[in-house]
């Protein structure tokens, strides 16, 4: 598969943490994959934690798949949206029984919780929902941890490798270390 067929979607609710939403945004589309930003409560712009305001290409219910990987941004406020969202949880069911990656980062692993997907596999999060992620998956503490269909991170720190991660998942790691060289990152 080309990399030009390759599509992101990646999910905006209320409160999510700006930096994680957007540096996978720009890396991904760095990497020459389509990114598809959806508006979870719909199209208009999204109040982020920070009080940064970003307007979703699309509303979740707007978006058509299929997409190679769902990406959940965190920040609590965000996290909490998306495990409360019926569709969200459609969404990551019908992503996991098609065999294709999710990826959550921070706080969003709780909506896998929530939403009772990718259970007991290995995960890390925000220190802030450990508990949560531990009694759902096998709580590892490092920046990024791949396991199957999943990829998680731990917080806005880790937002480059993260999203450099799933270029590497979707492409190759020669694709990934093409996208980051430019980037100047440590």
């Amino acid at each position: 598969m080309s990399r030009n067929d390759l599509r992101a979607l990646v999910l905006l609710a209320e409160g999510a943490e700006e930096m994680e939403a957007t540096i996978a945004v720009d890396v991904l589309r760095r990497a020459k994959i389509e990114v598809v930003l959806a508006g979870v409560a719909g199209a208009e712009p999204v109040r982020c934690s920070r009080g940064v305001r970003i307007v979703p290409d699309v509303a979740l219910s707007d978006a058509a798949g299929p997409f190679d990987v769902v990406v959940l941004p965190g920040g609590k406020g965000g996290a909490d949206r998306l495990a409360a969202s019926q569709a969200v949880g459609e969404l990551l069911r019908a992503q996991v029984a098609a065999g294709r990656l999710v990826a959550a980062i921070c706080a969003a692993p709780i909506a896998l919780a929530a939403h009772g997907v990718l259970a007991g596999l290995r995960m890390t999060c925000h220190p802030s929902v450990n508990d949560t992620v531990a009694a759902h998956g096998r709580l590892t503490h490092a920046p990024v941890v791949e396991d199957g269909l999943l990829v998680t991170s731990q917080g806005p720190g880790t937002a480059f490798v993260f999203a450099l991660a799933i270029v590497a998942r979707l492409c190759d790691a020669d694709v990934a270390a093409k996208v980051r060289a430019p980037m100047m990152l440590p």
